[in-house]
């Protein structure tokens, strides 16, 4: 008999709840596997499909948000050792089911700590509200490959953004294996979109990206690319998040700020006794 020949698995795109190779044709050997090589036209494919998740996820009740980022941390449990097969720390992976379950006990308590009724001279109402920004394009940080992408995706979502995100090129595997948790999980589709492959490519077309709300430089280690990025999303007047170039600790707490970051505040007036 001859030898038997394994099989290379093929890691494919998450745009709108489903696995699609990119639609250029490519892939690139990493991590001892072919993974997709996304294009610009698959970024722009995934906007749509997260612009047209918006409303249905902003649009779920908080508690239910929350419900669904727990349901996550359950199905990362259980895929532990497939995880730490791929090479990802045990730590690292346990810190990260900690997150999600972080993120999604905050999902129906943000709103009471950061809006409220305002004091106004007059016969008023005046209640403020936080209210998600829309569609978030994210660049994941290179390391910890994990980690640092729950780290990014969990609070964008929490409070009913949309996310594109931009996976490490150099360990996209645990981004497309946490592609594979999510879409067991209860996530609409297109509430997470995840694109592999080079940065250079994907990140400038988000950035660029007229339908794009905000954009998070997270994984962006390159000056001049980060400074690229943010020009071109001057254009829309997106906001930008542009982290500190120093190596954060992923371990500590995050506090609410990535979450605030990425919310806008309504507020509303209403007459009394009318």
């Amino acid at each position: 008999m001859s030898e038997r020949v394994a099989v290379r698995k093929t890691y494919k795109l998450f745009i709108g709840g489903k696995f699609p190779r990119s639609e250029s044709g490519r892939s690139y050997l990493v991590q001892s596997s072919n993974v997709s090589l996304a294009s610009r036209k698959d970024a722009r494919d995934a906007v749509v499909a997260a612009r047209a998740a918006v409303k249905g996820w902003a649009g779920a009740t908080a508690y239910n948000r929350g419900q669904i980022l727990y349901r996550a941390a359950e199905m990362l449990e259980g895929r532990r050792e497939q995880f730490v097969a791929l090479g990802i720390p045990g730590d690292e992976v346990d810190a990260a089911v900690d997150r999600w379950v972080w993120y999604a006990g905050w999902a129906d308590k943000l709103a009471q700590v950061y809006g409220g009724a305002n004091p106004v001279a007059g016969p008023y109402f005046n209640i403020s509200a936080p209210e998600p920004t829309g569609v978030v394009a994210v660049v994941a940080p290179e390391r910890p490959a994990l980690l640092g992408l729950v780290s990014v995706i969990a609070p964008a979502i929490v409070t009913g953004n949309t996310v594109v995100v931009a996976a490490s090129p150099s360990e996209p595997l645990a981004a497309v294996t946490l592609a594979e948790v999510l879409a067991t999980s209860d996530l609409p589709g297109g509430v997470v979109n995840i694109l592999t492959g080079a940065i250079t490519e994907t990140a400038p077309t988000l950035a660029a990206h007229m339908d794009v709300n905000a954009i998070d430089l997270t994984g962006v280690t390159d000056a001049a690319l980060a400074t690229d990025l943010e020009v071109k999303a001057a254009e829309n007047l997106k906001r930008v998040l542009r982290p500190a170039p120093a190596d954060p600790d992923w371990t500590a707490d995050p506090g609410v700020a990535p979450m605030t970051a990425l919310l806008e505040t309504k507020t509303v007036w209403h007459p009394k006794g009318v």
